[in-house]
């Protein structure tokens, strides 16, 4: 077995070892943020049921749908249309049990 075939990992689809770790490399940059970014989603979730709670106690709505359209608008105006679907999705899990 050659120095470049086993230090080329088959599953990052690199043919050469420098690419290969270059990849390893940045997934594990990837991974890194991807759970930066659940923890944040977390946060997220625990502050909106704060907001949530207080705008029930005090006899309001549990959603306010303009607010929502503006985060709508921000994801869009940021990412694009993508966006759009990523805001929705932090919506709804913002938004607890319904």
């Amino acid at each position: 077995m050659s120095t470049e075939t086993a230090t080329a990992a088959p599953e990052t689809g690199a043919r050469t070892a420098e690419a290969a770790e270059l990849i390893t490399d940045a997934r594990r940059r990837i991974d890194d943020l991807d759970g930066r970014i659940i923890g944040l989603v977390q946060e997220r979730m625990a502050v909106s049921a704060v907001i949530q709670r207080e705008r029930i106690a005090s006899g309001g709505r549990r959603v306010n749908l303009a607010r929502e359209m503006e985060i709508l608008a921000h994801y869009r105006d940021q990412l694009g249309r993508p966006g759009t679907a990523l805001a929705m999705t932090l919506l709804e899990l913002s938004r607890g049990q319904i």
